[in-house]
């Protein structure tokens, strides 16, 4: 939907446009960043580890930011939002939270099975913010301008814990996720998506081998500072006569009077099972083989999310349109888990398992 504000005019957005103004007591700065980045990798808790260390994914890393579910795997709570880094789960939790949800008997199937077993949230916009507590924990107004729905309290200092608190624009209300994307512009003017549904199915061979992602884990799907992709531009026009045209820059479709843009996000489904972050907030998940198996790198199947958001009051009308983050290409989306374990647990046990479609309350 058209909102009422507007872009923001061209300031210094974020703290490395702000830290220029301090001149000469940077230039020392690239010297002992180089020094840093050659000692030490920082984790959670702001303790070091060695590059070898982090590159295997077997940094020590302190106490994470999540609550400990009973139904999945889980870390230990923290309320300070995370440093940049690699994030441990406690392995004994974890194996025993898989055991027990593995151990769940699963509800009577009332379906059909379905080639893509899946279950469903449908979201509405909560609340714009040059924020982003994946990338940027702990400094507001770091970011280039997202667009977050779901949990209504997502910010800088967002942390699995204050999901656990905080209120959802999302049905079901057990899905207390964080979920965001840059923010679109037309000709100045935040345009809002009109429709948000995340889908978390599987894809895999095997998706009765598929388990609920622990509590508090975020990862990052594309890359904000793309410029091109040999693929095209991922926006496409869904409704009765689809694409009839391309805008003026020709980056954009023109769909017709019965159709309008959207744009899907999908994230891997292939977890490694130790961490609930990465120093680049990708390097702990993967995408399955084409075999539809999970890597040995990363062998625990997990939900594949994926965010479906229509933009309905762009069809026909499609040039002027840029993200906070840059062009077309640099669409990326944020996820940062915050479902209520047993409402996970359950979705996941009666319908992915099971190769069956649910709805938004879990029903077959």
């Amino acid at each position: 939907m058209r909102t009422e504000h507007s872009a923001p005019t061209p300031r210094d957005r974020g703290w490395a446009a702000r830290l220029g103004r301090l001149g000469p007591v940077l230039i020392a700065a690239p010297v002992v960043l180089a020094i840093a980045v050659v000692s030490f990798i920082v984790t959670d808790a702001g303790e070091a580890s060695t590059p070898e260390a982090a590159a295997t994914g077997s940094a020590a890393a302190a106490t994470p930011s999540a609550a400990p579910p009973a139904a999945s795997p889980a870390a230990k709570p923290s309320a300070v939002p995370a440093k940049p880094g690699w994030v441990a789960v406690d392995p004994d939790e974890q194996k025993a939270a898989t055991a027990a949800f593995f151990a769940r008997t699963p509800r009577k199937v009332t379906g059909k099975p379905v080639q893509v077993p899946e279950f469903h949230a449908t979201c509405t916009v909560s609340h714009h913010g040059d924020d982003d507590p994946i990338v940027f924990p702990g400094l507001p107004g770091a970011s280039h301008n997202h667009t977050f729905w779901g949990n209504k309290s997502t910010d800088s200092r967002t942390t699995a814990v204050s999901l656990r608190a905080g209120a959802t624009s999302c049905n079901p209300q057990q899905d207390r996720s964080g979920y965001w994307i840059p923010t679109l512009y037309q000709n100045g003017r935040v345009i809002d998506p009109d429709e948000i549904t995340v889908y978390y199915g599987s894809r895999l061979k095997d998706p009765a081998k598929t388990q609920p992602f622990p509590y508090g884990l975020r990862m990052i799907e594309g890359d904000a500072k793309k410029k091109s992709d040999p693929n095209g531009n991922r926006f496409w026009c869904a409704g009765i006569g689809g694409e009839v045209g391309r805008s003026k820059d020709g980056v954009f479709p023109v769909c017709a009077s019965t159709a309008h843009i959207v744009r899907q996000i999908t994230f891997p489904d292939c977890w490694d099972g130790k961490h609930l972050d990465s120093p680049d907030h990708k390097a702990h998940m993967s995408g399955a083989l084409h075999t539809g198996v999970c890597p040995r790198s990363h062998p625990i199947p997990i939900p594949s999310v994926s965010f479906v958001i229509s933009y309905k009051d762009l069809s026909a009308k499609t040039d002027g349109i840029t993200l906070s983050s840059g062009n077309s290409f640099s669409m990326h989306a944020d996820f940062f888990n915050g479902w209520d374990p047993e409402a996970l647990a359950a979705r996941v046990r009666n319908c992915l398992n099971q190769g069956v479609k649910c709805n938004a309350a879990g029903g077959f």
